[in-house]
């Protein structure tokens, strides 16, 4: 399996599977969600290209100056509303250019971590990954399979007190992104052992696009 620097790949050039990692877990030891994504990556063998991007080293918040930017013209933008939306530029084209998506989530305190809802306030741009139309917003991501893998200590994945993975199912969704399986680890401070068994078992089990 190989490795590719964000720097190296401003766009595809890559004719080989590429999954894009996406980890958003403020831990790294002990992270159920990192471990888990490692694995299902894992099965996808050594013939991809896997693109790493960890939340937790830091996303900008959107601003003002952020969003004066996303507004702005792409040929009417300045070098310093470029380099502004230089970071968002980087998160869309891995988006884009990806062949498939690995995302961990984490629950934290019933929704997502604060780096995940950071990462996705830059990635929604208006004319670039989605667009109005006269029935409404559509999305402008190219169609892939995104494989959600979920933990969480207590709060069952998918319930009504789960606001994380069913606010980024809907946020993918209107990008575009309606191919998604969500693997659960839930309940992990409830019986720590058999859910992460179980979760395992659910990430060795669950079939992959070709």
């Amino acid at each position: 399996m190989k490795k590719v620097a964000i720097a190296s790949i401003p766009h595809r050039v890559i004719l080989m599977t590429t999954i894009l990692r996406i980890d958003s877990s403020a831990r790294h030891d002990g992270s159920a969600s990192r471990e888990l994504a490692g694995r299902l990556i894992e099965r996808f063998g050594d013939d991809v290209t896997v693109v790493e991007r960890d939340l937790a080293a830091g996303v900008p918040l959107l601003s003002e100056s952020t969003l004066g930017a996303m507004w702005t013209p792409a040929e009417q933008r300045t070098a310093v509303q470029n380099a502004e939306l230089a970071i968002a530029d980087v998160f869309i084209s891995e988006l884009m250019a990806a062949d498939a998506v690995v995302i961990g989530l984490p629950i934290y305190n019933f929704g997502p971590p604060a780096a995940m809802k950071a990462w996705a306030d830059l990635v929604a741009r208006a004319g670039t990954t989605f667009t109005y139309t006269e029935n409404g917003p559509q999305g402008l991501v190219p169609s892939k399979p995104v494989y959600l893998v979920v933990a969480s200590g207590g709060v069952p994945v998918g319930s009504p007190m789960d606001l994380a993975s069913t606010w980024l199912q809907t946020f993918l969704g209107f990008l575009g992104l309606t191919d998604v399986t969500v693997i659960a680890a839930d309940q992990l401070n409830v019986d720590p052992e058999q859910a992460i068994e179980t979760a395992r078992s659910n990430v060795d089990a669950v079939p992959l696009a070709a």
